[in-house]
């Protein structure tokens, strides 16, 4: 299975690990975060997968989530939530993230990815 990278084209970091996935002739498949969201079922087996708690999977620096508050609100709500409300908007998801057999990882730290892929 090539990597899964979900990306928004206009993220910084997630330029910097494309080209890094380039440089390092990683073949991969690219997914738009923004016009292609996570469903509950990814985000579900992703979390998993991961072993992280969910709250890394939220884009905490971005606009959305400051907007709504999130902030306050995660930790009145349950996970089944927190996944729902993940899966209505990609810009909520923190990018990129990185989506092998085996691996799951939210946001870029070359280390990191080096060794999963």
């Amino acid at each position: 299975m090539k990597p899964l990278v979900l990306v928004y084209r206009k993220c910084s970091t997630c330029q910097k690990a494309l080209k890094w996935l380039d440089e390092n002739k990683i073949v991969y498949e690219e997914r738009a975060i923004r016009e292609e969201n996570p469903t509950v079922e990814e985000l579900r087996q992703w979390h998993r997968k991961s072993g992280l708690p969910l709250k890394r999977f939220f884009n905490t620096s971005g606009n959305l989530y400051k907007e709504l508050q999130l902030k306050d609100k995660l930790a009145d709500m349950t996970e089944e939530e927190q996944l729902k409300l993940l899966a209505t908007d990609g810009m909520l998801v923190k990018r990129p993230l990185l989506v092998t057999e085996d691996y799951v990882c939210p946001g870029f730290k070359e280390e990191n990815w080096k060794s999963h892929i």
